[in-house]
């Protein structure tokens, strides 16, 4: 491609709009450019890495032995009421009626459609396993789209849907899309660690998402510093701290009054923070609800939620709701004479001896508290796990990173097929309920994590996989008539290699081609200039700052042997 010939506008100044790296890059570099919040065109260069990892990924899936297909995008209520997710999906959901008032959506996920098309199509064991997948894509309507790409509310997704006869079936499936994931992500040059994590929405038995470190990324990934546990922060189980033994006291209520925070009681009774459980409300879809945790940890919503059974919208119950519960002010909530449709107790509470909660009546709190003996409630592990806790595989301590998830893999089991009536005749002549598994890839999301782990101050950093050009050449003078035709001459012969070349031809100064070569990211560049007339040119790594003055018999050779370096046949 010629650069006086191609739609491609670079950018000096940074918008005011992009908060991280790879937005900034992908606007400035001339990638895509803005429609509306979350929703963006992507520009001739962006699509072509775009189609470069989606290449990467096709090709890796159907070594596999999965099956491209395409689904609407367009999709009907009633496959989303059989599934039971049509109200539980939640806001993030399009939602639109066709002129006949008929109910559908824009897909923001594919199981219903693939569970139905495997009920069409699936009559027997002898047409398992198999393995469907699209590259397509999703719309989300999310509630704060932010950092470009990373969170958008239309993105292209990646989502395979495996069939098998049987749970050990799954687990084989689910296995070759974990290796196929590992191989993809290697071939794009991401640092990926795959770690446990939460269904959510999605649902099944287990999951593991894999999940790039990064400072902006928007989850928690929990590392264990000794042994392979990784976990998503919404899925770390945590192992809790005992507490030393004490021989039960009477409680006794005590006054307190404008004493509401933790801070503020562990002023007041002259102790710690461990010695105290906090109750907070929460309105669970209309359902008050309580959770217990001690005074120094956090509540985990999401394991709330799994624990009430799926709770789409958990929220801080109103101050309303918390004296009507409670029948005092807000900040003396506990779990004796709690009005809640449940509690849920942490298990570090259910351990702990003679701790102070609120009274429920204001100005007031209990000490001497314990459980069984003065309340009860639902014994789990409903808090977030913290940086230095033990690991709950070998007990050695963990570090918590930010880090964003580019890829998700689950286990359905039944959970779609069952209530779908998506069966197969096994070899007894009996039906049974497909084993199902789904996996994700979000493409455009892997490529803003590329540039994420692969830029430096002056642009983007390609790997040569997923680069939308292999090579940049620099003509130094364009009006210079012989560094025109030995540029047009590697050009041409690099093409005919299946080699992607761009021919920076314009009439500009030369250092503004080197910013925009930078910027673009090519991992090779040839600049011809002033030695040419010596048979030289320049020849330079992105990834380097070393410039090598090079002849131009050696050119090719030096390109082949960058592919080659990075396992990449021309």
């Amino acid at each position: 491609m010629r650069m006086s010939n191609m739609l491609n506008l670079t950018m000096r100044e940074v918008p005011a709009e992009a908060e991280i790296a790879s937005h900034q890059l992908m606007l400035r570099a001339g990638l895509m450019r803005k429609m509306a919040s979350g929703v963006y065109n992507y520009m001739p260069l962006g699509l072509k890495v775009l189609k470069n990892i989606e290449d990467i990924v096709r090709e890796e899936m159907n070594k596999t032995g999965a099956q491209e297909f395409l689904a609407s995008a367009l999709l009907p209520a009633e496959l989303w009421q059989e599934s039971g997710r049509w109200y539980a999906y939640g806001p993030e959901m399009f939602r639109l009626k066709d002129r006949n008032n008929r109910d559908f959506c824009l897909g923001p996920t594919h199981e219903e459609v693939f569970t139905d098309i495997a009920r069409q199509e699936i009559k027997s064991y002898r047409q398992l396993p198999l393995n469907l997948y699209q590259i397509q894509t999703k719309y989300r309507d999310e509630r704060r789209p932010r950092f470009g790409v990373m969170r958008s509310r239309e993105f292209i997704m990646k989502d395979a849907y495996s069939f098998d006869k049987d749970v050990a079936g799954l687990d084989v499936s689910y296995n070759k899309m974990h290796d196929a994931y590992v191989s993809i992500f290697n071939r794009c040059g991401l640092d990926v660690k795959c770690v446990e994590a939460d269904s959510g929405a999605i649902g099944g038995s287990n999951s593991a998402e894999f999940m790039v470190k990064s400072e902006v990324g928007e989850d928690d990934v929990v590392f264990c510093t000794s042994c392979d546990y990784a976990a998503n922060i919404e899925k770390a189980v945590t192992t809790a701290e005992k507490a030393e033994r004490e021989e039960l006291l009477e409680t006794l209520k005590v006054e307190t009054p404008d004493v509401k925070t933790i801070d503020d009681l562990v002023a007041f009774f002259h102790t710690n923070a461990k010695k105290f459980a906090k109750t907070l409300i929460y309105n669970a879809d209309g359902k008050i609800v309580a959770v217990m945790v001690r005074g120094d940890r956090g509540v985990n919503e999401t394991k709330v939620s799994n624990a009430l059974g799926g709770v789409v919208e958990l929220q801080m119950a109103s101050v309303e709701q918390v004296e009507a519960a409670t029948s005092a002010q807000v900040g003396f909530a506990g779990p004796i004479g709690l009005k809640v449709e449940e509690l849920l107790v942490d298990n570090e509470v259910a351990n702990m001896y003679n701790f102070i909660v609120g009274a429920n009546k204001t100005g007031y709190h209990i000490i001497n508290v314990n459980y069984k003996r003065d309340f009860e409630g639902t014994v789990g592990d409903f808090r977030n796990i913290e940086e230095g806790e033990k690991c709950p595989h070998c007990g050695e301590s963990i570090t918590i990173s930010r880090g964003t998830e580019v890829g998700h893999i689950f286990k359905l089991g039944t959970k779609y097929s069952a209530p779908m009536g998506a069966n197969f005749i096994d070899e007894n002549g009996e039906p049974k309920a497909l084993e199902m598994g789904c996996y994700g890839i979000g493409i455009n999301r892997t490529m803003a994590s590329i540039i994420e782990q692969h830029h430096d101050e002056n642009g983007i950093v390609w790997p040569l996989s997923v680069a939308p050009y292999h090579v940049s050449i620099v003509v130094a003078v364009v009006k210079n008539d012989e560094q025109m035709k030995v540029a047009e001459d590697i050009y041409n012969k690099l093409r005919a290699m299946n080699i992607e070349v761009l021919l920076d031809d314009r009439d500009e100064r030369a250092g503004v081609k080197f910013k925009d070569a930078d910027l673009i990211g090519a991992p090779m560049r040839i600049t011809v200039g002033k030695k040419i007339s010596e048979g030289k040119v320049e020849f330079k790594l992105r990834n380097s700052s070393e410039v090598e003055v090079i002849g131009l018999d050696e050119v090719y050779n030096k390109i082949s042997e960058e592919f080659k370096s990075n396992n990449i046949k021309l």
